[in-house]
């Protein structure tokens, strides 16, 4: 499937299942590298307005780019009370934003679905001289039983997890990408607490994995309960993650 309409029919789940950012990623950019609101960002990829919102709620100006309409459309809902976010339609290949008009460009989940060649050119059209690029992925830890074994649900009942994995990407696949410029990696812990419906929504957030009425989706939820009733404990689970932050004044 186009990469840009994987989501259209998950973007409630997103919303209401998808991990946030720490808010500590701010201030750790704010010292490393000067940013202040009167930073000019441009969130690609900004789906429903996750990545967006971090900055925003810190009193940035976002402009987020995201080619999925029904995204968008909730971004735009979502965020309506912040005045300094503008969405725009656009790929991270072809953005549409005027030439050197931005001062950092932000990538949440969401590097791993663009033209690496490609946006690297619109990238470094669209910023500044030397402007900040920011790669960010709350990657799902795989350490605990639990976290094994709801990591090889996924493997069982997904459909292209493995081939579109945000791990498929590697450090020196983004050193590259920042090449000649040295990049930054910071790590962030973070995690999410859920009851059953909670773990189920986070499940079907995943453009992977199928979805109500899809073949194999009763079997792949009857096997979350039993993996749930397994390891709840107070009738929660939780998920950690390692928040990677890339950066790098390209």
């Amino acid at each position: 499937m186009d990469s840009t309409r994987r989501f259209s029919n998950r973007v409630e789940d997103y919303v209401k299942y998808r991990p946030h950012y720490p808010k500590e990623i701010v201030y750790f950019l704010e010292k490393e590298y000067d940013i202040t609101p009167d930073t000019m960002i441009a969130d690609i990829g900004a789906g429903t307005g996750i990545s967006s919102e971090l900055f925003l709620e810190a009193g940035f100006s976002v402009i987020g780019v995201e080619p999925n309409k029904e995204m968008l459309d909730k971004a735009t809902e979502l965020l309506a009370d912040y005045p300094t976010f503008t969405p725009h339609n656009g790929t991270a290949e072809s953005t549409g934003l005027p030439s050197h008009s931005i001062d950092m460009v932000l990538a949440g989940q969401a590097f791993h679905w663009f033209d690496q060649k490609k946006c690297r050119s619109e990238f470094k059209r669209i910023l500044q001289k030397h402007g900040l690029l920011v790669l960010i992925w709350n990657e799902r830890l795989i350490e605990t039983p639990f976290e094994k074994e709801y990591d090889a649900l996924i493997v069982e009942h997904g459909t292209d997890y493995k081939k579109v994995d945000h791990r498929n990407i590697s450090p020196d696949d983004i050193a590259s990408f920042f090449s000649p410029a040295p990049v930054t990696q910071t790590i962030f812990p973070n995690k999410q607490v859920f009851d059953f419906e909670g773990l189920k929504g986070r499940l079907l957030s995943s453009s992977y994995m199928p979805a109500l009425g899809d073949s194999g989706y009763e079997g792949m939820i009857a096997d979350l309960q039993k993996l749930f009733d397994r390891y709840k404990e107070n009738e929660l689970i939780v998920i950690n993650y390692a928040t990677r932050v890339y950066s790098g004044l390209i």
